[in-house]
């Protein structure tokens, strides 16, 4: 038995052995969040697993009576939502910008990447700095602003991927037709990448939602969920929060799979590249 055969997965004891490996990181990743669930349907106020006879949705309905939570999640909502509508369409003009580009394409897309890996703790606390100078008040404003540099690189990755999709050559046949350069983007560029837009919104939104490094030094009088949420657990575990954390859990993969269906719907409908011919 050759050590390419096991790499290569082409032996019983090879296959067998990424198996237990992949069952074992599937375990491992899913497993907390499995136990999250299950722990937010204990009726009772101390928090573990109960048989299953005892699931209850109690915290869930004691939901609609917390007031600071709810202001959390107002706040959440409309950074992330500013966030995400500012991302979008900035992502999408450093994508054609990258692609329009005939030098210094790299220099270009590392600088917008490189932004994904400054720490949020730096980050924040150098834009709390920077936005005091200039005399903006912490707010969500504030907020949107930091998770704004932070979802760029991710919003403009996303839309590059779109754009890959839109053939040269189609737009050269629309321009060949008699439509202008405004005229072929938006009725064949946007179009084709309509699908990648959306996906940019939701992948925004939810990196926003979960972003608390930098709200940290940029929050005003009102938290937003993460903040709020880690306060809530360094006072004591509360049921609620549990409940919360299962309600955001359910909606997040929710939303993730309708992006993916989306995702897979447009690679099926999307017609198959001629041999030879680039995409950029």
């Amino acid at each position: 038995m050759s050590f390419d055969a096991i790499v290569r997965g082409r032996t019983s004891g090879g296959r067998l052995l990424f198996t237990t490996i992949t069952a074992l990181s599937l375990a491992i990743m899913y497993a907390p969040v499995l136990y999250l669930l299950l722990a937010s349907l204990n009726p009772d106020a101390q928090l573990g697993l109960v048989p299953p006879s005892r699931y209850s949705l109690k915290w869930y309905f004691a939901l609609l009576d917390d007031g600071r939570l709810a202001g959390a999640l107002r706040e959440s909502a409309l950074v992330g939502l500013a966030t995400a509508a500012l991302a979008t369409p900035i992502g999408l003009s450093a994508a054609l910008a990258y692609r329009a580009m005939t030098r210094l394409r790299g220099v270009f897309l590392l600088v917008i990447l490189s932004a994904m890996f400054v720490p949020g703790t730096i980050e924040g606390l150098g834009l709390s700095a920077t936005l005091r100078v200039v005399g903006l008040a912490p707010s969500w404003v504030t907020i949107a602003i930091g998770h704004l540099l932070w979802t760029l690189p991710f919003a403009a990755v996303v839309s590059l991927i779109g754009l890959s999709a839109v053939r040269p050559s189609t737009i050269a046949a629309a321009r060949d037709l008699g439509a202008g350069p405004i005229r072929a983007f938006v009725d064949i560029t946007l179009p084709l990448m309509r699908t990648n837009l959306i996906s940019s919104f939701v992948f925004a939104f939810l990196l926003s939602l979960n972003e608390q490094a930098r709200a940290y030094y940029l929050a005003g009088r009102q938290n937003t969920l993460p903040l709020y949420m880690f306060g809530a657990m360094n006072s004591g575990a509360s049921p609620t929060i549990y409940a919360f954390s299962g309600a955001i859990i359910v909606f997040s993969v929710a939303v993730v799979a309708l992006v993916f269906a989306g995702l897979v719907g447009q690679q099926s409908r999307r017609p198959r590249q001629a041999p030879g011919e680039t995409s950029y």
